[in-house]
């Protein structure tokens, strides 16, 4: 299999760049295309699973997500399932734990502010107890150093996608319902366009950035139902996103090339065959 030079051409309206063509033996084409979606509007990180994340313009996206995402997560000591792990499905005022000291050059948080207001040390005995009291079961704080995510290491969620469930309830949607790592403002307004990229790869920047290999769509949960600010529900939500996308919303990835993504990068989607 031989490489031919890059090319580009328009179709439909897109301007569509053709990189790394390669060329089989009986000679066909099959052409790798370039194609620009928009921008990243908002990274978000949350280094503990189911508690508030934090935003950042920029964070270093490595094999295993980006530095600092879900490294930390509460354990039900109680519960021998394959999924051991508390979330805000079970304990809704997780999302009103706020975890404190993550910027962009660090990867673990000093402290977490909880509901009431204090400021606890991330591994302390009073985080984990006040955590433990409201959930009225045993628990512990784990740290792993690759994460601990419920399908894959990245998710992405077009704002389009968003801005259209909230249509469907007449209502301005919180974006951190979603709990996206990257929020991308499209050029397209079309919802629940990340459906089609699926099997393609996200470049971020320079067509030497960072990489996300696109592999599933996003199912919801009832996690979309809470307010991020109060932890109530609004099941309504949920059964809007059922019904305009068989509950999906966003996608997830895994990294095919590490680097730095920030606020404001170009982001375009490659396709093609992966070789």
């Amino acid at each position: 299999m031989e490489r031919t030079q890059s090319y580009a051409k328009t179709r439909v309206g897109l301007t569509v760049k053709y990189v790394n063509d390669q060329v089989g033996q009986n000679g066909d084409r099959y052409p790798k295309s370039m194609i620009h979606l928009g921008h990243v509007r908002e990274i978000v990180r949350y280094p503990v699973k189911s508690m508030a994340g934090v935003t950042t313009n920029s964070a270093f996206l490595g094999w295993h997500g980006f530095a600092g995402d879900r490294r930390f997560a509460f354990r039900r000591l109680n519960d021998n399932s394959g999924f051991p792990w508390l979330t805000a499905s079970r304990l809704p005022e997780l999302l009103l734990y706020q975890p404190l000291g993550l910027d962009e050059h660090t990867e673990t948080p000093t402290h977490v502010r909880t509901p009431d207001g204090s400021d606890l040390p991330i591994e302390s005995p009073e985080l984990q107890q006040s955590v433990a009291e409201k959930f009225g079961s045993p628990l512990e704080l784990m740290k792993l150093k690759q994460g601990i995510f419920d399908e894959a290491s990245v998710s992405v969620i077009n704002l389009a996608t968003i801005a259209a469930i909230g249509r469907e309830l007449g209502q301005d949607l919180d974006t951190r319902r979603f709990r996206a790592n990257i929020l991308i403002a499209s050029e397209v307004s079309e919802p629940f366009q990340e459906d089609r990229w699926i099997g393609g790869r996200l470049v971020f920047g320079s067509d030497e950035g960072p990489v996300v290999s696109v592999t599933m769509r996003d199912p919801r949960c009832v996690m979309i139902n809470f307010d991020p600010d109060t932890a109530q529900p609004d099941p309504r939500i949920m059964k809007a996103a059922v019904r305009l996308n068989e509950n999906n919303a966003g996608v997830y990835g895994t990294v095919a090339r590490t680097g730095q993504i920030s606020v404001g990068q170009s982001v375009s989607l490659l396709t093609g065959p992966q070789l």
